[in-house]
C-alpha cells in the first residue's frame, strides 16, 4: 500500500511538472557606468536570481541582429521552473533592492515569457 501511495505521489508530481512549462526572465542591457555595474548592481541581482531558483541562460555573451533592430549592449537569459516562479522573482525584496543600483548604472528593459513545456518522447 505504501508503494502505491509513493507511486501515485510521483505520478502526480510528474504530471505537474509537465503541466508547467519553464519560464523566462530577458532583459537587454545598455551599460552606464561599467565598474559600478559589476561591482554594485552584479552581485546584488545575481543573488536575487540565485535565491529564486533563477538559472543564468545567457549572461551577456556575443549577439548578432538576424533580422531587425540588433539587441542592446547585452542580453541576460535566467530560466526559472515555471512562471509563477519568474513572477516570485520580479515580485522579490532582491530584484526591487538591486533595481535602484541597475538603474543608476544601466538602462534594462526586463520582460518575462513563459516558455514551451517539454514534449514527451
Amino acid at each position: 500500500m505504501l508503494a502505491g501511495v509513493t507511486l501515485g505521489g510521483t505520478v502526480i508530481q510528474t504530471i505537474h511538472a509537465e503541466a508547467s512549462p519553464p519560464a523566462y526572465v530577458i532583459a537587454e542591457v545598455m551599460i552606464k557606468n561599467q565598474d559600478g555595474y559589476v561591482k554594485e548592481f552584479l552581485p546584488a541581482r545575481a543573488k536575487a536570481i540565485t535565491e529564486s531558483g533563477g538559472k543564468y541562460i545567457v549572461r551577456g555573451g556575443k549577439a548578432i541582429s538576424v533580422r531587425g533592430a540588433p539587441p542592446a549592449g547585452r542580453v541576460i537569459v535566467v530560466q526559472f521552473d515555471n512562471f509563477a516562479s519568474a513572477q516570485h522573482f520580479i515580485e522579490s525584496d532582491g530584484f526591487k533592492s538591486s533595481q535602484a543600483a541597475g538603474d543608476k548604472y544601466a538602462d534594462i528593459r526586463i520582460f518575462a515569457v513563459e516558455g514551451v513545456a517539454p514534449q514527451a518522447n
